[in-house]
């Protein structure tokens, strides 16, 4: 649900956004096997190490949150659960939208808004609770963390110098960029994409070296249980979009017993390897652009930018071949006029982000395309552009329930690649993505190209050790998985299979487009959304919106 924030635009793709590139891939729970995760947790559970009892025995200290309506504290978690005495910690920020019934309350409901790098903090406060349905919100209270490395997460993730350092890179000679198509098919086109997908790798590394073996989703699972515990909850009540279905299903699998209710909207499989995965999502935005251009009139009637879905198709085509060329021209202010426009990758990323919510963006990239085609575009580049938090000079001790912003500038884009390259493991031969791109333009055109080449920065990153797996969560409750018909990043392949991997697993279809159906596919999901978390009502078996 979320994209990074660009360094080098020509090495970031949209199609790294949820999971899979992306943004997504992450997969859950530990494997030991082709295809198969490690026993069940069940008969050992992660909880009981005596190491993790004064973690497990936190109660949280609520304050006011510096946004009226919610309250706000700190979690502390151990860095490494291998070794929780080691005097290294997380410090994790969580709010709380309290319950609108408290008479009738049932608990509380945790909540993750996706990514991986999405800070849940800073969507509860600008209202993520309204997603929630009325009957959700009057029974529960609505709670959000920053996991592990992400947001004001104390240590964040950053692959970005501190200013001194960066003064002193500076000095340094610059690595050329050039132009990179979005399919790399000479020897030099493959070097260059290599090496820039080694220097991002080296950048991160280098500034966050030792914290990047520990934000695997694996071990935010254990944080989210240390935070239910600390909720003084006996159970979990969790719904997760787009990454926080990875989140979740990792949860299910180290604690299958502890789940009172799951939902899983814009579900991820983890039984895919890399590759799949890559062809998974990059088919997804292919047939959205395709349901773009075909329906571009119903929802954005005059600012569509060309007069049929064929002239539509054949005005992004034309962009990314002039973008391949050399870089669409922006305004002075644009924040691509440092790198002279946007590349090919940067038009693409900004094509495949405005799938996610066609009611809202439609109509704005109609426009951006149209201005960008006439030889401006800016307006395309300014699309994904949000409005920086400002910094906090003098962060609060570790102690304090304050939750000021200590977000790095680029954290979001830092922690999708740590989480995705940790998560899911990528071959270190580079043969093995040049050899993935045929498959890969055949399935989905620069899409898939653009996607693989993304999958580059995940060759030299720490392994996370896991393989790709079916899930194992014996003896969890039956749980939800929602999934949309026209998805561009979770594809709805994937809830369905997500769906069946669960023991008693429910699937709830929402035909529409856009990326996830709960809080936007309207009254149908809402009400057997939340008959489920609330009643445990099941859905029954073809459920459909």
């Amino acid at each position: 649900m979320n994209h990074p924030v660009r360094r080098r635009p020509a090495l970031v793709t949209a199609l790294a956004l949820a999971c899979s590139v992306a943004l997504t891939s992450c997969t859950a729970g530990p494997a030991t096997g082709p295809g198969r995760a490690a026993a069940s947790p069940a008969s050992a559970d992660p909880a009981s190490r005596p190491g993790l009892k004064a973690f497990y025995g936190q109660r949280l200290r609520w304050t006011d949150c510096d946004t009226e309506g919610y309250v706000c504290a700190r979690l502390t978690v151990p860095r490494d659960y291998d070794d929780p005495g080691n005097g290294k910690t997380f410090v994790l920020p969580v709010a709380r939208a309290e319950a609108g019934k408290p008479d009738r309350r049932i608990g509380s409901l945790v909540y993750n808004p996706g990514g991986p790098g999405a800070a849940g903090v800073q969507s509860l406060q600008e209202g993520m609770d309204e997603a929630f349905g009325r009957a959700a919100r009057d029974r529960f209270d609505i709670v959000a963390f920053d996991p592990r490395g992400v947001g004001a997460s104390v240590p964040a993730l950053t692959c970005t110098a501190s200013e001194d350092e960066a003064e002193e890179e500076a000095s340094e000679p610059p690595m050329s960029e050039g132009v990179a198509p979005l399919h790399p098919r000479t020897e030099e086109e493959r070097t260059a994409a290599a090496e820039g997908a080694r220097a991002a790798t080296e950048d991160c590394e280098r500034h966050s070296g030792g914290l990047l073996r520990h934000v695997g989703t694996q071990d935010a699972a254990r944080d989210l249980d240390v935070l239910r515990a600390a909720l003084g909850e006996r159970e979990l009540t969790y719904l997760g979009w787009s990454y926080g279905t990875s989140l979740g299903t990792a949860y299910a699998e180290l604690f299958p017993r502890r789940v009172r209710a799951m939902v899983l909207d814009g579900a991820i499989d983890p039984s895919l390897d890399w590759s799949q995965r890559v062809l998974s999502q990059s088919a997804g935005f292919r047939r959205s652009v395709d349901d773009y251009a075909d329906h571009c009139a119903e929802v954005a009637g005059d600012s569509c930018p060309a007069g049929s879905p064929d002239a539509i198709r054949a005005l992004i085509e034309g962009l990314y071949t002039r973008a391949e060329r050399a870089p669409l021209p922006v305004s002075e202010d644009s924040s691509y006029a440092e790198y002279g426009g946007m590349d090919a990758t940067a038009v693409l990323d900004a094509v495949s982000m405005a799938m996610y919510t066609p009611e809202d963006q439609w109509e704005p990239l109609s426009r951006a395309l149209a201005a960008a085609d006439s030889g401006d575009a800016t307006e395309l580049g300014a699309l994904d552009e949000e409005e920086p938090a400002p910094a906090d000079e003098d962060p609060a001790p570790e102690d304090t329930a304050a939750t000021e912003d200590l977000t790095p500038e680029d954290n979001e884009g830092a922690a999708l690649t740590a989480v995705n390259c940790l998560d899911v493991p990528h071959p270190r031969d580079l043969d093995a993505y040049w050899d993935a791109l045929p498959r890969a333009e055949k399935a989905a055109g620069v899409y898939g190209t653009a996607g693989v080449t993304a999958g580059l920065t995940c060759r030299g990153w720490p392994s996370g050790g896991r393989t790709p797996h079916r899930v194992d969560a014996d003896g969890v409750v039956p749980v939800l998985v929602v999934g949309t018909t026209g998805d561009p990043s979770t594809p709805y392949e994937e809830a369905v299979s997500l769906a069946d991997q669960f023991p008693g697993g429910m699937l709830l279809t929402y035909e529409g487009m856009g990326h996830t159906a709960y809080g936007r596919g309207g009254a149908c999901v809402t009400e057997k959304v939340d008959a489920y978390l609330v009643g445990l009502k099941p859905v029954r078996p073809g459920a459909t919106c």
